[in-house]
């Protein structure tokens, strides 16, 4: 990256000039000043004890010697601007031809798990559950690309109430299929017609041998059938969804494997549980200014809250240096009671890290879609996608930040126009690919890497510095932990690369050297384009 190029050049400099190293920051410079600046001189002037006008300038005079700047400028209160060498933007563009790839820097190697897209398995993925998915899938494929070691990991919340509720749902509805009356589903309960299909089925493979009949072997049966079927759904879902996991780990195991007992008696040795009205708390306000919260109930049965933890500590005796999990934003509650456990535990902060995204609402043109026509509760994953597709369901989930609440635009989404931002993207990439053709229709031999020099125009260059960005946005991501400053990136890249196609000539039989030069900008920008495009899950169409 050049930004990194021009960091090393003045990390030398400033350490011959002030004696230290301190952090400054490199950025793209506004219009009309320069390629780049830097706020090296301002925040060096107190180690200097220099103002920073004078600081600047000394920078400036020995900036002079390097090979990467045409010429440097100060500017009040002691800003730096550079303008670079068009070398250095050719050198740039050179590279990534000449690889067929951007050339990324690895910035990680810590094992690193992300986890996402968990829920108690008693129904259908939701668009809600969606938006989750692709952020962890984006964000999985991000820290992968930039050397880390990851693993994706969905929790099943396979133990607990709601699922003896699915299990006695279920066997009403199978009751109610072989013509029992006066059976009703729980209150609590689950009414969703994906439970009368599952229902069908368990008649056609037992008939009525559960007719009537509730009893502990019962429900275990209906209870494993129940989830059984509905994982397999969500795997069909997440298939079509292009997402994949590592690792399922069932909540039930937790108890199985002793982590919950072992958890227990880790808890009551630091003297951070007790007993009340029957039931076993654990000191949350101990470590954070929150409510003690319950851990087992005084019926017996362990809280949502106590397996978490032991799942976490499970995360933490597996060697992961930091993990991430990505919530929806009504789980914010849940955020101290977790921190507080896990310093009871002796695990340091910034091991557990959370995301939290808002809420979908879904729109077709002014209204507001609430009801599915399948379901009857809630709009499904595989009803949005089945409508729009998948490219567009994935792009329009990673473009908004997870901390805001979307409002997915149903018909932008299917919309063939620049207005669709996947579409104003992959455009970008199929036309490039439509420009390579031209190129070999009119006889115009592509050659890579040959005729660099003659690109000069100040949109070619802007698409340059454009394309060096690219490896910045991907870090801008894992910084904010944000997908959607890669689709900000990308349409910034398409939307230079069909400012630079409007007012240059790519593709012209009477200059073959000017046209093999923007060719291979063209051809640059592709690369960048697939790239990113892939990251994000989505394609890269070559015909549009």
């Amino acid at each position: 990256m050049l930004k990194e190029l021009i960091k090393k050049e003045l990390s030398t400099v400033i350490e011959k000039v002030v004696g230290r190293i301190y952090n400054f920051e490199v950025d793209v410079a506004p219009e009309g000043f320069g390629d780049f600046a830097t706020n090296a001189a301002l925040v060096g002037a107190r180690y200097a004890k220099k103002a920073p006008m004078q600081l600047g300038e000394q920078i400036c005079e020995l900036l002079k010697e390097s090979d990467l700047f045409e010429s440097i400028q100060i500017a009040k209160p002691g800003f730096i601007n550079f303008f670079l060498k068009k070398s250095a933007f050719l050198n740039v563009l050179s590279r990534i031809i000449e690889l067929d790839e951007y050339p990324l820097t690895k910035i990680g190697s810590e094992r690193i798990q992300l986890e996402y897209g968990s829920a108690n398995p008693t129904g259908p993925f939701t668009v809600g559950h969606g938006r989750q998915l692709v952020i962890g899938d984006v964000l999985s494929n991000i820290f992968s690309e930039l050397g880390y070691s990851v693993t994706r990991e969905m929790y099943i919340n396979d133990a607990g109430r709601q699922i003896k509720l699915l299990a006695r749902s279920l066997w009403v509805r199978y009751n109610q299929i072989l013509g029992v009356n006066g059976l009703d589903i729980p209150e609590d309960g689950y009414r969703g017609e994906y439970l009368v299909d599952i229902a069908k089925k368990v008649v056609e493979e037992h008939k009525d041998k559960y007719k009537e009949k509730w009893d502990e072997q019962t429900a275990e049966f209906f209870e494993r059938c129940a989830v059984e079927s509905i994982l397999q759904d969500m795997n069909q879902d997440l298939s079509a969804l292009g997402c994949k996991f590592d690792v399922y780990f069932s909540e039930k195991s937790l108890v199985k494997d002793g982590t919950v007992n072992e958890v227990l008696k880790i808890l009551e040795d630091q003297d951070c549980t007790y007993w009340k009205d029957g039931a076993l708390w654990f000191r949350v306000s101990k470590f954070v200014d929150e409510e003690d919260k319950v851990l087992i109930k005084k019926d017996g049965t362990l809280t949502y809250f106590l397996t978490d933890i032991a799942y976490h500590y499970n995360k933490y005796r597996r060697g992961f240096c930091k993990v991430y999990d990505i919530w929806g934003s009504d789980h914010h509650g849940h955020i101290p009671r977790m921190v507080a456990a896990m310093r009871a535990l002796g695990i340091e902060d910034g091991f557990l890290n959370i995301i939290l995204h808002q809420f979908v609402t879904l729109k077709r043109g002014e209204e507001i879609v609430r009801m599915s026509t399948r379901a009857g509760e809630f709009v499904t994953l595989q009803e949005l996608r089945e409508e729009v597709g998948t490219d567009a369901t994935r792009y329009f989930f990673a473009m908004i930040d997870p901390n805001t609440h979307m409002i997915f635009d149903l018909n932008l989404a299917k919309e063939k126009s620049s207005d669709n931002p996947v579409y104003y993207v992959q455009y970008a990439h199929a036309r490039i690919c439509s420009l390579v053709e031209q190129a070999k229709i009119k006889s115009i031999n592509f050659r890579k890497g040959e005729n660099l020099d003659l690109l000069s125009e100040e949109s070619e260059l802007n698409l340059i510095k454009r394309i060096d960005g690219f490896e910045e946005a991907l870090r801008d991501v894992i910084r904010t932990l944000a997908p959607s400053k890669l689709t900000q990136y990308l349409e910034q890249l398409a939307y230079d690369f069909h400012s630079f196609y409007t007012k240059c000539l790519v593709v012209d039989p009477k200059n073959p050297e000017l046209s093999n030069a923007r060719l291979n900008l063209s051809y640059a920008v592709m690369i960048v384009l697939r790239k990113g495009l892939k990251l994000l899950g989505v394609t890269a169409p070559e015909k549009m």
